[in-house]
C-alpha cells in the first residue's frame, strides 16, 4: 500500500491496535476485512474512514471511539476470531460534518477511498475486493474544506526546530503554513520569546521532534497549549535534507531568492513540507514561497497577555466581545484573516507602521473611493481558499465560480485604484498586483459555467449550454430519451394491439416492455417472438425486452457517461490553466485582503471618531482622551457615554510608572487595558480611540490583569499571578509597556504589599519600562515621593445620599478610601452583613486614629533602605504593639478576632 504511518507508533501499539490485527493471515478473515486490517495497520494513529459505497465505515476500536465521539449508533458486522466486529458509519455526503467534530476533539482521520471501478474488480473474480487506499490524512492543521474552517481565521500548521548557540542557549526556528490559503512564513526566536511567537500564530497543530517535545523545560508548555501536538521522527529533520526538500518543492536551485534563512528556520520549513506531503499523499497544495520575519519585527505579546486583553477571544473563549470582533468591519474572508493576523502581530518598525497609517488616512479622506472599493469587495469571495482546494483536487464547480468572481473583483479594484491620484505606498503596491493580473481566464469561466452549480463536479451539469457542441448533443439525447421511449411504446402498442402496453425501467433489467399476462402469451408466438424476448413472468403480467430497446438504453446510458466525461475534462483543463497562474492569483488574493483591511479600518475610524496616532522611536507614551474600544461599543449599545481619560508615561531615557489607586468598579482595569489596546491598534496600523496619541514604539507588551486559578495544573490564583508577574519582571525592556493590576492581593496583607512594593522598584530600577500599576495597597503611593519616575493617579468617586457614585475619571493623586462596603452593597450582600462590616470598620478606624502607626516606610526598613539613604530608627518598646505582633489573624476565627479586638481596646 502507498499509505504510510506518519507518526511513531507507541511501544504498546500492538495492544492499542484493533483486536486481532495480526490475524490478517488468518484464512478465516474475509478479503474485505483483510484489506481493512492491512490499511489500518499502516495508519495506527488515525481513525480509518473506510469507503463502502455511499458510507465511510469504521470497525473495531475506531468504531467504538467514533460512536462515542459522534453520538452515532454502534452496530456489528459479522465476526472476527470468534468475536463480534464493532462497526459504525457516516454517509459520504455528510462526512465533512463528522470530520469537523472529530478534528475538534483532537482525532486524526485517514480517508480511505475506492481506487478502482467495481466492474474492474469483478473481472478478477466474483469475490475480488475493490482496491482501496488512503488518499488523505486529515489533521487539525491540514484541513481545507470550507465547512471545516472559520472563514475569518487562519488555520496554521506550525513546525518547530532548534539549534544550539551556546552551552545554555537554543535558537528556535518556526515555520507556519496555512495550506487552505498557501500562506507560508518562517521566523526565529530564543527560548524566552518562543511562547509569545507561538501565541501570535495561534496554530491548530504543532509539529516538533521528540527532543523538543520531551524537553523538561518546555514539556509543561506543550501540555498547556490548546493546539494539537504532533511529535515527528528524526526523518528529514536535518538542515541539509530540509533545504533539499524546499528546493524541490519550489523548483529552485537556491533559497537565496526567498531570503536569508538560519539552519533552524530551514529545518522547520522542511519539516512542515515533509508533513504536508505525507498527509496530502498524492496531492500538492499551492504554497507561497516562505517569507522570513525578522526577529523583533512584531510586537511580542505572550499568551497570558493576549488572554487578559481579550484580543481575539474573551476570557470565556467567545469571539463576540473581543477587540477583534469590535474592530472587524471587513467584508471579505481574506480581509478578516488579514485583520486578525495584523492584530496578532503588530509591527515594531515605525516606517512600516506609518505606511499603513498613510493608507488608512487616504481612504478616510476619500470617502467616495472608500465606498466604491467596499461595494466591489463585498462581491469578492474567498479566492485564496478556493484556489487551494482546486490545487489539491478537492475543488468543485463552485470553487471555479469563486475564482471567477474573485478575478472580476480584482480587475474592478485595479481599475478604481488606477484612476485614484496620489495613492500612498501600500495601496499603490497592491493596486499594481491587481493591474498586472491576467483575467482572461475569468472571462472563460464566465462563459463556461452555468448559472446554477452543483457542489460536486461528479454530479455534472455545471457547463453552460452552448459552450461545447458535443456536450450539447449528448445532453439532447439524454433529455429526449423520454420522447424516444414514448414513441417506441406507442409503436409497440399499435403493433400488438395492446393499449395497456408500457415501456418501463428498473435497475435490475434496465428498460423492458410490460403487458398483461394474456397478451404476453401471444407475444411468445409468431409473428412477435422474434421481436419480443421474454425476461420475466409476474403475477398478472409479463416482461419482454427488444433489440431496439436495448440499443436505445445503451445510447442513453452512454450519453450520460460521455457527457460527464466531457464536463470533467473541461473542468480539469480550466483548473490547470488557473494553477499555471497560481502565484499571480495568490498575490491578487493577498492584495484584495490588504485593500479590504485598509478600507475597513478607514470606515471604522470615520464612524467611531478615531485618530491617527504618531508612532516613532522615542519613549513617549501619551493618549489624550483615550477610550476602551470594546467597553465604549458596549456602552453605546446601551445609550451610555464612555468617560475618556488622558494618560502620560513618557520618559526620555526610561519610562514612567503611573500608580493608580481607587475603588473596585471605579474603572482601573478598564483604564489599564485601554492604554494597552491603543498600543496594539496603533502598531498594527489602525487609527486609535483617542483625541490624540503619541506612541514611542513598544517592543513587548505585558499584562497581568484579573484573577483566575488553574487547578488542573495545581496552580492557585496567587500562583498564576506570580508566574505571570515573574515573566514580566524577567523579560520587560526599557521599550516595553507593562500593565499590572492588584499584584499581591492573593496572599496575606504584608506578603502581598511586600511583593507589590518590590515589583514596582524592580520595574523602576531594572526594567525601566513604561508601566501602569493599579493597586489597593494605598501605602504604595508613598513611593511617588521617593522614586522620580513614579506618579500617582486615582479614579474619582463621590457619594450621594449615602450611595457611592463612580465617575470613572482618572485624576492626579491617591485614593484615601476603597469603598469596599459600598461595592459589597451593590453586589447584593445581605444588609445585616454590610451593617455588621460597617460597625467593625468603624471600630478598626477609630482604633487606628487613636493609636496611629508610624508611616509604613518607617516600619519596613528593608524597603526604606532601597528608597532613601538615611538609617531607619528602631521602634520603641510598646506593649500594645507587642500584643498586636503576637496575634496571627490568618489563624483566627472571626469570633476570636473580635474578642482579641476588645482585649486590645481594654489594654490601651
Amino acid at each position: 500500500m502507498s499509505s504510510q504511518a506518519l507518526y511513531q507508533a507507541p511501544e504498546n501499539s500492538e495492544q492499542t491496535s484493533p483486536a486481532g490485527l495480526k490475524a490478517a493471515q488468518d484464512s478465516r478473515v474475509t478479503p474485505m476485512m483483510a484489506q481493512y486490517i492491512e490499511i489500518k495497520a499502516a495508519n495506527p494513529d488515525s481513525l480509518l474512514f473506510y469507503r463502502m459505497g455511499d458510507f465511510y465505515e469504521l470497525f473495531f476500536e475506531d468504531a467504538e471511539i467514533a460512536s462515542q465521539s459522534l453520538g452515532i449508533v454502534l452496530t456489528k458486522r459479522g465476526k472476527h476470531q470468534g468475536q463480534d466486529i464493532p462497526m459504525c458509519g457516516v454517509p459520504v455526503d455528510r462526512a465533512d460534518d463528522y470530520l469537523q467534530r472529530l478534528i475538534g476533539l483532537g482525532h486524526r482521520v485517514a480517508v480511505c477511498e475506492q481506487t478502482e471501478d467495481p466492474a474492474e474488480a469483478k473481472k478478477r473474480g466474483s469475490k475480488s475486493v475493490v482496491r482501496r487506499d488512503v488518499v488523505r490524512l486529515v489533521t487539525p492543521g491540514t484541513i481545507t474544506e470550507e465547512r471545516l474552517l472559520e472563514p475569518g481565521r487562519a488555520n496554521f500548521l506550525l513546525a518547530i526546530a532548534r539549534r544550539r548557540v551556546s552551552d545554555t542557549q537554543w535558537c528556535y526556528g518556526l515555520a507556519a503554513v496555512d495550506i487552505s490559503t498557501g500562506h507560508f512564513v518562517v521566523s526565529e526566536t530564543d527560548a524566552l520569546g518562543l511562547p509569545a511567537e507561538i501565541a501570535r500564530f495561534e496554530p491548530r497543530e504543532i509539529l516538533m521532534p521528540d527532543v523538543i517535545h520531551d524537553d523538561p523545560q518546555l514539556s509543561s508548555f506543550w501540555r498547556e497549549t490548546r493546539a494539537s501536538i504532533t511529535p515527528l521522527s528524526r526523518e528529514g529533520l536535518d538542515p541539509a535534507s530540509a533545504e533539499r526538500r524546499l528546493k524541490e518543492y519550489f523548483a529552485v536551485a537556491t533559497l537565496d531568492a526567498f531570503g536569508s534563512f538560519g539552519p533552524a528556520e530551514i529545518t522547520a520549513a522542511g519539516s512542515v513540507l515533509f508533513y504536508i506531503e505525507k498527509t496530502q499523499i498524492d496531492s500538492r497544495p499551492v504554497l507561497n514561497p516562505p517569507s522570513r520575519e525578522n526577529a523583533g519585527a512584531a510586537l511580542a505579546i505572550d499568551a497570558a497577555t493576549r488572554a487578559n486583553l481579550e484580543l481575539t477571544r474573551t476570557l470565556s473563549g467567545e469571539r463576540a466581545g473581543s477587540l477583534l470582533a469590535t474592530i472587524d468591519c471587513t467584508v471579505t474572508p481574506g480581509g478578516a484573516r488579514c485583520l486578525a493576523e495584523r492584530l496578532a502581530g503588530p509591527l515594531t518598525d515605525p516606517g512600516m507602521i506609518r505606511e499603513r497609517h498613510d493608507a488608512v488616512e487616504f481612504l478616510v479622506d476619500n470617502a467616495d473611493l472608500r465606498e466604491r472599493l467596499r461595494r466591489i469587495l463585498k462581491r469578492s469571495p474567498d479566492l485564496a481558499r478556493a484556489l487551494s482546494r482546486l490545487s489539491l483536487g478537492r475543488g468543485g464547480p463552485r470553487d471555479l465560480a469563486c475564482v471567477r468572481d474573485g478575478l472580476f473583483a480584482a480587475r474592478e479594484l485595479g481599475l478604481e485604484l488606477a484612476i485614484a491620484p496620489n495613492l500612498p505606498r501600500e495601496l499603490s503596491a497592491n493596486a499594481q498586483k491587481l493591474q498586472s493580473l491576467r483575467t482572461d481566464v475569468a472571462d472563460k469561466l464566465a462563459a463556461a459555467l452555468a448559472d446554477e452549480l452543483p457542489l460536486l463536479k461528479r454530479d455534472g451539469g455545471f457547463i453552460r449550454a452552448g459552450y461545447d457542441t458535443n456536450l450539447d448533443e449528448l445532453r439532447e439525447l439524454q433529455q429526449d430519451s423520454r420522447r424516444f421511449i414514448a414513441a417506441l411504446q406507442s409503436r409497440y402498442a399499435n403493433d400488438t394491439g395492446c393499449r395497456t402496453l408500457r415501456v418501463k425501467h428498473n435497475h435490475m433489467i434496465g428498460y423492458f416492455v410490460e403487458v398483461p399476462q394474456n397478451v404476453g402469451e401471444d407475444l411468445l408466438k409468431e409473428p412477435f417472438k422474434d421481436t419480443f424476448i421474454h425476461r420475466q413472468t409476474m403475477a398478472g403480467a409479463m416482461r419482454f425486452s427488444t433489440q431496439e430497446l436495448g440499443e436505445l438504453e445503451s445510447k442513453i446510458a452512454s450519453a450520460a457517461d460521455r457527457a460527464l466525461k466531457i464536463e470533467l475534462g473541461l473542468f480539469d483543463a480550466v483548473t490547470q490553466e488557473l494553477l499555471d497562474l497560481s502565484s499571480d492569483v495568490a498575490s491578487a488574493a493577498e492584495a484584495i485582503a490588504v485593500i479590504d483591511v485598509t478600507a475597513a479600518l478607514a470606515d471604522l475610524a470615520v464612524r467611531l471618531d478615531w485618530t491617527r496616532p504618531i508612532v516613532d522611536t522615542s519613549l513617549t507614551f501619551t493618549a489624550k482622551e483615550g477610550r476602551h474600544p470594546v467597553v465604549e461599543a458596549a456602552l453605546k449599545r446601551e445609550g451610555t457615554a464612555f468617560i475618556a481619560n488622558d494618560s502620560d508615561l513618557s520618559g526620555k531615557d526610561a519610562g514612567h510608572i503611573l500608580l493608580i489607586t481607587g475603588p473596585n468598579m471605579g474603572g482601573k482595569s478598564t483604564y489599564l487595558r485601554q492604554n494597552a489596546l491603543i498600543v496594539v491598534l496603533a502598531q498594527m496600523g489602525s487609527f486609535v480611540p483617542a483625541k490624540e496619541a503619541h506612541i514611542g514604539v513598544v517592543d513587548r507588551l505585558f499584562s497581568r490583569v484579573g484573577a483566575a486559578d488553574d487547578l488542573a495544573r495545581g496552580r492557585s490564583t496567587f500562583m498564576v499571578e506570580m508566574v505571570e508577574t515573574a515573566a514580566i519582571l524577567n523579560q520587560a525592556t526599557a521599550r516595553s509597556l507593562v500593565i499590572l493590576d492588584e499584584i499581591g492581593r492573593g496572599t496575606s496583607t504584608f506578603d502581598g504589599l511586600s511583593i507589590a512594593w518590590a515589583a514596582i522598584e524592580h520595574l523602576h530600577e531594572s526594567n525601566r519600562c513604561r508601566a501602569l500599576f493599579a493597586t489597593h495597597f494605598h501605602e504604595l503611593t508613598a513611593l511617588a515621593e521617593r522614586l522620580p519616575r513614579i506618579a500617582n493617579a486615582t479614579l474619582k468617586v463621590t457619594e450621594w445620599h449615602g450611595e457611592v457614585v463612580f465617575l470613572h475619571e482618572v485624576v492626579p493623586g491617591a485614593a484615601d478610601r476603597s469603598y469596599g462596603l459600598q461595592v459589597a452593597r451593590l453586589a447584593g450582600l445581605p444588609t445585616a452583613v454590610v451593617d455588621r462590616a460597617k460597625t467593625i470598620l468603624n471600630e478598626l478606624e477609630k482604633s487606628d486614629r487613636e493609636h496611629p502607626k508610624r508611616a509604613l516606610v518607617d516600619d519596613l526598613p528593608l524597603f526604606a533602605a532601597q528608597v532613601r539613604a538615611e538609617p531607619v530608627k528602631a521602634p520603641q518598646k510598646d506593649s500594645l504593639r507587642e500584643a498586636l505582633d503576637a496575634l496571627d489573624p490568618d489563624q483566627m476565627t472571626p469570633r476570636e478576632a473580635l474578642d482579641a479586638l476588645y482585649r486590645l481596646k481594654a489594654q490601651r
